[in-house]
């Protein structure tokens, strides 16, 4: 397997071609961390990988549990469910609409989705919505009460409508979303109608809770423009920028890993509602599936995701074509919401570091990162302009699971910090 190339260091751009002062991962210690993690029963598999900005394979390695997987060779080509990975991929699909005069973010949402006219908000008793009582869990059963701000695309790219997933720490809220059952809409007019018939967590602006807004949005761009979200991501940015590897549906004879979890201390394939995000059941991705969810719904080899990753690191351009302009992809980075955090802050569903990751090991400030519910991690590291993916296939990560992205690209980190300090 193709591990590491040799790199080179000009001024902060690590991974860039120069004349001297040669640098290479070394892979030896980042193998052994994915290694450990598998072999010790915390994951079914890890694969990790890294791409300077020409796509280059600077990094590579996968590790898989044979008692897990005993047949399953994992590489860059394996299709892998992203879940909210996918949330920056319809972000930058709307950005593009923006760019066109198709959306604004200023438009009210019901100028596209009408049947959220009437939309109700949980409260309690004084109609205090349930992200702003002292006790969420309390409030069961919820009173409702009418929808007053207008909501608008920027709430819904900021997560601050009032969307959320079946995993709130509020029992009869997640029970309402669980009944709809989101996943099992037959198309997106229905998927819209389950969407009316529940409760929104609070008033829109009110504040930043994580959950379903992104498919929202992505509903959105197709009642903007008349197309599904799988043919907007084929005609807008795989197709015309020729990366491989990201889309919404198998083809037919394709097959996608099982699903893992470690709820009972031991690894083992997840049993079917073990993966509650939306309740009873998750996203479909067979060949006739019509319900494309562009917050968790994509799947994706690390190959093609790490291209779409070098649209972002490249300023909206890959393969010798813009996409974005480089002002959408610093309005994606930029601050927007959580600007107290010591960790950092969220752009569009981007989280930025802060320095207190570079304090404690784990990376360095003003990378750019998200992940998925299945345990997928990526990074952007504008500074050194590269990208990086940990991928798996796991939820409900056992005690000793939780460590491994820290300790990965804290090595990874440890080595650059290394290689900087001494070309100083």
């Amino acid at each position: 397997m193709r591990k590491h190339l040799i790199l080179c260091f000009v001024c902060i751009n690590l991974f860039s071609s120069c004349e001297k002062n040669d640098f290479s991962i070394n892979d030896v210690p980042l193998d052994a961390i994915l290694n450990k993690y598998v072999q010790e029963g915390y994951y079914p598999f890890l694969y990790a990988r890294l791409e300077d900005s020409r796509g280059s394979i600077i990094y590579e390695h996968s590790s898989v549990n044979k008692e897990i997987l005993p047949d399953d060779i994992i590489d860059g080509q394996t299709m892998i469910r992203i879940w909210s990975m996918s949330k920056i991929v319809t972000i930058a699909l709307v950005m593009d609409l923006i760019e066109d005069g198709v959306l604004n973010l200023e438009d009210p949402v019901t100028k596209y989705i009408p049947e959220f006219s009437n939309l109700k908000v949980a409260t309690d008793e004084n109609g205090v919505s349930l992200t702003v009582v002292d006790s969420m869990s309390k409030i069961c059963p919820y009173n409702l009460e009418t929808m007053k701000p207008t909501m608008t695309l920027r709430h819904l790219i900021n997560h601050e409508a009032g969307f959320y997933y079946a995993t709130t720490k509020n029992k009869c809220i997640n029970s309402a979303m669980a009944n709809n059952n989101l996943p099992r809409a037959l198309n997106s007019d229905e998927l819209i109608t389950k969407f009316a018939n529940l409760p929104l967590i609070q008033q829109p602006g009110e504040s930043h809770f994580y959950g379903t807004n992104i498919t929202v949005l992505g509903l959105v761009s197709e009642r903007a423009t008349g197309q599904s979200l799988n043919e907007l991501v084929k005609v807008r940015i795989t197709d015309p920028l020729g990366i491989n590897g990201l889309k919404y549906n198998l083809k037919r004879g394709e097959k996608l890993l099982p699903r893992v979890t470690g709820l009972d201390t031991i690894l083992r394939i997840a049993q079917d509602g073990e993966l509650d995000i939306f309740g009873p059941d998750v996203p479909l991705y067979n060949p006739e599936n019509e319900v494309y969810l562009g917050g968790e719904g994509m799947i994706a080899t690390s190959d093609g995701y790490c291209d779409f990753l070098r649209i972002l690191l490249n300023h909206g351009k890959l393969n010798g074509k813009q996409f974005l302009e480089v002002e959408s992809v610093n309005e994606i980075t930029s601050p927007h919401t959580q600007l107290d955090s010591e960790w950092g802050y969220n752009g569009y569903n981007l989280w930025v570091t802060g320095d207190t990751i570079r304090k404690r090991g784990w990376g360095d400030e003003g990378l750019w990162q998200g992940g998925g519910y299945e345990g997928t991690n990526f990074w952007i590291d504008p500074k050194r302009s590269f990208v990086g993916v940990v991928m798996t296939q796991m939820y409900w990560l056992q005690e000793g699971a939780h460590g491994l992205y820290n300790d990965f690209r804290g090595e990874l980190y440890r080595q650059i910090f290394e290689f900087e300090e001494r070309n100083n």
